[in-house]
């Protein structure tokens, strides 16, 4: 009861929540093209487990009413097993476990899946943009590999990564020291940046707005600074901030070698630690 009560106190809240937050069994307003897919997968999960809950709840209740004392002197009927309702309860969660993983595996596999450029023409969408994002200790670097510029947060200053409204976007995940996790909560996805491994995935963002960005790993003394703001807009925005950064000099790309961030290209150097 009192999750419930959590629950529908959320779905009042302000935020990143909006309205309809509580129809989303407390899940954020979604702005991206893989969200249907967790999204769905956490309303089955919900409906699944209030389905339960009220049919042993109701079993609870019934049991309770249906085999209660009716004299002081009376006991009753002592059954040592009950092979039958053994068998049940054994099946039973086994089936329910499957399900569900069933559908979980499904709705990995719509998040993660990588559309080619023909697949994404064939459905009416532009090619794939290409994203390299960089965790470090504490901020966020964001090569924007199409257009050949940067951008470098630190622990002061919180980046923003800009993105077109309906542009698929391929990112590319590295690190250079820890493991953080890179989590905009309304795509409904995360995944981690690991040292020495590069992670990738594919989204679309569905709707123009500014949306809070962050690590979900703990990763350090100055973790809680390790936020971005995303910036989904129209094209004429997003090319005017590409002209900008162009501009301010930070063309090529940032890598990072032991430890240390090289700006390919260039001289200029920052301290990866």
């Amino acid at each position: 009861m009192l999750g419930l009560a959590a629950l529908a106190l959320s779905g009042c809240a302000g935020g990143t929540g909006g309205p309809g937050q509580l129809a989303r069994f407390g899940l954020p307003e979604p702005v991206s093209d893989r969200a249907p897919f967790t999204g769905n997968l956490w309303h089955g999960f919900w409906i699944a487990a209030l389905a339960i809950g009220v049919l042993m709840w109701g079993l609870m209740i019934w049991a309770a009413i249906r085999y209660r004392r009716r004299s002081p002197d009376e006991i009753p009927k002592q059954t040592r097993y009950n092979l039958p309702m053994e068998v049940m309860y054994t099946i039973v969660p086994f089936l329910i476990v499957g399900v569900l993983f069933f559908y979980t595996v499904n709705a990995q596999d719509g998040v993660r899946k990588h559309y080619t450029d023909a697949e994404l023409a064939a459905q009416g969408m532009p090619a794939a943009r290409t994203i390299g994002v960089i965790g470090q200790k504490w901020s966020w670097t964001f090569n924007y590999t199409d257009a050949n510029v940067w951008d470098v947060g630190t622990v002061e200053r919180i980046p923003d990564l800009y993105m077109q409204v309906d542009q698929p976007v391929n990112f590319t995940l590295d690190s250079p020291d820890v493991i953080h996790s890179f989590w905009v909560p309304q795509f409904y996805f995360k995944l981690d940046v690991i040292p020495g491994r590069t992670n990738s995935f594919q989204v679309t963002p569905t709707k123009i707005g500014s949306y809070a960005g962050k690590c979900a790993e703990l990763c350090g003394t100055y973790h809680s600074r390790m936020l971005f703001n995303v910036q989904v807009v129209d094209q004429a925005t997003y090319q005017a901030k590409m002209d900008e950064l162009r501009s301010k000099g930070q063309t090529g790309q940032i890598s990072y070698q032991t430890g240390t961030t090289q700006q390919v290209g260039s001289t200029q150097a920052h301290g990866g630690n």
